[in-house]
Order: C-alpha cells, then structure tokens, then sequence
C-alpha cells in the first residue's frame, strides 16, 4: 500500500512538473508575441518629421510658407525665420543656427563667402527679381534733372548692379569691365552730375523721402508696398542674370530634407503662385 502511494505520489509530481514547464514555456511565447507585436508597430508608425529652419526676406519667406504644407506631407516640418537684413541669414547657416536660406543671387553669395572665409552653397535657383528705380517726385526718367540725388545698395554686388542699371538707363557711364563689382570709382562720365548716396539696402525705401530717386532691392521695394512693375521709373529687363537661390552649406545640401525643399520650390504649383501673386515683380526661372 505505501509502495502504491508513494508511485502515485512520483506520478503525480512528474505531472506537475511537466505542467509547469509547459506554462513556463506558454508563458515565455505569450510575453515574447507582445513583445514582438510592439517591435512590429514601432517599426511601421510614421518617423518623426526631419525639422529645417530656413532663413528668407520678403517675399521669399511667403513662397516658403506656401510649400510648408506640402513639405508636411512629405516628413519635413519647414519653420521660417524671417529677416530684415542681408548679413545674418548667411552668417546663420554657416554657424548651423540655420539650415538654409532663401534671399540671394550668386554674386551676392560669392562676395559674401569670400569677405567672411565662408563657404555656402547653391543648391536650385528659383526666381529673378528685376532691380528697379523708384521716386516719390519724378513719375518717368525723363524728367530727372541734372544734380539729382540718387540713392543705392552700399553692398558690393547690388551697389555694382545699380550702377550698372544706371549706366543702361544712359545716366552714367563706368570703366570697361567694371561689372557687377563697380563702385563710384568707376564711374567715368556722369552727364547729369547726379548726387550719388550709398545706403544701407533695406533703409532705401525710407529713404524716398529724402532723394530724388533710389535703386531698390526688389524684395525691400515690396515689402514698402511699391509694385516693381508699375511704380518704378526703370527696371531690369526679364533677362536678368540675378537668380535668387536657396542657400545651404557642403554638409547638408544634398539631405533628404533639403532637397525635397528645393523640388517644391520648383514645382509647377510654385511657379502657379509666384506668377499670380507677384505678376511680374518676380519671374520664376525653372
């Protein structure tokens, strides 16, 4: 009798034993589905969105705006700073305070990067901006009078280019070869003794005032609500070789991120917007 019920005792531990081992096992693969379920969903959810800080003027930071919804959709979170000035968007995205920006002409950039050992790179051009005159006192270039006061950009590359507008106007007349990087030392006939100022660029407009006419960024002369195309006094032609770019550094320019900015900037539904909503002041070159 003690023998049977020791035997059956033995059974009955091997039973549950065995038991145990199978929970054990049940329990592992139960703990380990959950696991595996959560890798899976983690692995599928959506990445976070890549975040580029991109630096503009008026109006680039309003064509910046218009693909930030796009840009959304596609993972990339565009947040625009705007500026007042020509200096700090540049100085910003060499100290990585920025990724890009978007307010340039290469000239301008070449000038900038030599002055200030940087070197900021092109990454697509988007839009020309025809220079232009303007004046609160005169209402066509013929009626400029011998004497006047006239104001420019006092930056290399944009005091060269209104020279150079001035001199295609006939008003005055620089060295041969003078180019873009002409200053008023170039100057070799002025028929009209004009009074020649070089000013900050984005003070010209307040400036108005105080001169006969000045030579305006086309961006500053919107933002003070002077239309390019029918308040100036003269402008650059269409043919104009000062493409606005959007602005990186060697480290980032060929990102995911950045180059998905710069195929919306190019697209047909930017093109769409620059030429209804600028009609003329600004001309899209892709």
């Amino acid at each position: 009798m003690k023998k049977w019920t020791l035997s059956f005792l033995t059974l009955a531990l091997v039973l549950v034993l065995a038991a145990c081992g199978n929970a054990k096992n049940n329990g592992n693969g139960a703990a380990e589905a959950p696991q595996n379920n959560a890798g899976n969903a983690e692995q599928s959810a959506p990445a976070e969105p890549v975040k580029l800080v991109v630096g503009a003027t008026v109006p680039h930071a309003d064509i910046l705006k218009f693909v930030a919804p796009k840009l959304k959709e596609e993972g990339v979170e565009l947040e625009v700073k705007e500026f007042t000035d020509y200096v700090q968007p540049n100085v910003q995205v060499f100290e990585k305070q920025l990724d890009a920006n978007y307010f340039q002409h290469q000239p301008y950039l070449d000038d900038q990067n030599e002055k200030n050992s940087m070197d900021l790179v092109p990454v697509v051009g988007i839009h020309v901006e025809p220079f232009g005159a303007y004046s609160k006192k005169y209402t066509s270039a013929d009626e400029i009078a011998d004497g006047a006061k006239v104001a420019i950009p006092n930056d290399a590359t944009n005091g060269g280019r209104a020279l150079l507008l001035l001199e295609k106007q006939g008003l005055i007349k620089l060295k041969e070869g003078a180019g873009i990087a002409a200053t008023k030392a170039d100057i070799v006939e002025n028929s009209k003794n004009l009074d020649i100022k070089e000013l900050d660029a984005a003070m010209l407009p307040r400036q108005l005032d105080e001169v006969d006419f000045a030579l305006i960024n086309t961006n500053y002369a919107i933002e003070a609500g002077l239309n390019p195309v029918n308040d100036s006094l003269f402008i650059e032609d269409k043919e104009s070789p000062y493409t606005n770019l959007l602005v990186a550094r060697p480290d980032n320019k060929d990102s995911d991120a950045i180059q998905k900015l710069a195929a919306a900037l190019t697209s047909d539904d930017v093109r769409k917007f620059i030429e209804e909503t600028y009609e003329g002041a600004l001309v899209p070159v892709f």
